[in-house]
């Protein structure tokens, strides 16, 4: 008994398909197609489904033994299923760490983990891997932890992939956490996918807001979709742990309480380094200016209403006269006026400075969802009606060209320089 397909409903995006804990469903030129074999009219499918295109088969009165043997069959395997969720418990923030620091994105981690951990009545715990490290393990109770797994071996002295995922996942198969944060940078998106594959659980990147649906208990993953012009709440229902990676900046920094104290579980890597494939020559660390994009606390930007490549000059004065940092549209990386490295928005960097200054942007959902948790906004652009001055602090209409030397010429006699 499966269920029911409505196919002039069916838009085939396909959320059914992810949804089905048992893949019983397929998507077949566009259309989705159900397996009677495998579906067990569970209704997960028709939940999810923005299109009415799925519906519950209702059984008929009468069944045959064989019927009503195999409908018992499907309800055990779901009962089952939900009995092993629930041996998942915690809200795990893994602790990216660099040469003995830990990244930023970690703690902004742990206040928002700390959000979800009081609404399910559960523990947040960091996971901290590397070699010399413990001393680290007390900044994460300092901003919110109950409590830190600590890996703390020489094998983990440079990251790598194979011995950073075999950690973390040997120690989620032990602890079964039921949620896992972990930063959107480069060492989060490459270590989050490879352990969501070796523990068969869905991941959801670059997630700009998380919440606990208090029906149901599931963590609500909501991220900017379909080129950033919608915004998607994603469920992880059947499997665990729920993984999600955060971009840095965009959940506020928690306070630290140094008075803090909590637990630390010290475990074993286990692996040798004769055992690990990859080898670390060197790392270089890059020093560009833009490299401390995201931590920069004032931020000059400037879109395709710059107008040229001469025109981002006026743009490097404000920012160097404020001690700021510039930064770009994609529009303005792809004319070639300036580097990929200074781009702010989706498909660039997330920020959250005390001021941002959008000079020339017109403000696309992509822009925005990289630097609208900015403090202080201040846009300017001849559009009345562009879109950033719905998330502007201050609005000036009018070109930048003669905006942007008169704030110069102001800041320098209030500055006396």
């Amino acid at each position: 008994m499966a269920v029911k397909v409505i196919k002039k409903n069916c838009i085939g995006c396909g959320l059914c398909v992810q949804t089905c804990p048992f893949e019983a469903l397929q998507l077949v030129e566009g259309i989705v197609e159900v397996d009677p074999d495998k579906c067990t009219n569970c209704g997960d499918c028709v939940e999810v489904c923005p299109a009415s295109a799925l519906e519950l088969n209702e059984p008929p009165e009468k069944m045959s033994d064989n019927e009503v043997k195999e409908v018992e069959k499907r309800e055990k395997i779901v009962k089952k299923i939900k009995r092993e969720l629930e041996d998942y418990r915690g809200v795990w923030v893994f602790l990216e760490q660099f040469r003995g620091e830990i990244a930023p994105v970690s703690f902004e981690l742990l206040g928002e983990g700390r959000k979800l951990a009081d609404n399910l009545q559960t523990k947040l715990c960091g996971v901290l891997l590397g070699s010399g490290v413990e001393k680290l393990a007390e900044q994460a109770l300092w901003y919110g932890a109950d409590k830190v797994y600590l890996m703390d071996d020489p094998v983990l002295k440079d990251y790598r992939t194979e011995t950073y995922a075999a950690g973390l996942v040997r120690l989620s198969q032990k602890y079964k956490p039921e949620i896992i944060l972990m930063g959107a940078t480069t060492m989060g998106r490459d270590l989050s996918g490879a352990v969501a594959t070796e523990l068969e659980t869905g991941l959801t990147a670059d997630c700009t807001e998380l919440s606990i649906d208090e029906s149901s208990g599931y963590l609500f993953q909501t991220r900017p979709a379909f080129g950033g012009n919608i915004m998607a709440t994603i469920v992880c229902r059947h499997h665990r742990p729920q993984m999600a990676t955060v971009r840095p900046r965009v959940m506020a920094m928690p306070e630290k309480d140094t008075g803090r104290t909590g637990e630390v579980v010290k475990e074993n890597l286990g692996i040798t380094e004769e055992n690990v494939l990859v080898k670390v020559v060197d790392v270089i660390k890059e020093k560009k200016a833009a490299t401390y994009l995201d931590k920069a606390e004032i931020i000059v930007a400037g879109g395709k209403g710059v107008g040229n490549k001469e025109n981002f000059k006026i743009l490097k004065e404000l920012a160097d006269l404020l001690g700021g940092t510039i930064g770009a549209s994609r529009a303005a990386v792809e004319a070639g006026w300036i580097g990929q490295e200074y781009q702010v928005g989706q498909t660039g960097v997330t920020v959250r400075p005390k001021v941002y200054f959008a000079f020339g942007i017109s403000g696309a959902i992509q822009h925005l969802v990289g630097m609208q948790t900015s403090d202080v906004i201040v846009a300017v652009n001849t559009a009345p009606d562009a879109p950033i001055f719905k998330v502007a602090t201050y609005g000036i209409v009018g070109d930048l060209l003669q905006v942007v030397p008169a704030m110069t010429k102001a800041f320098k006699e209030k500055m006396g320089v």
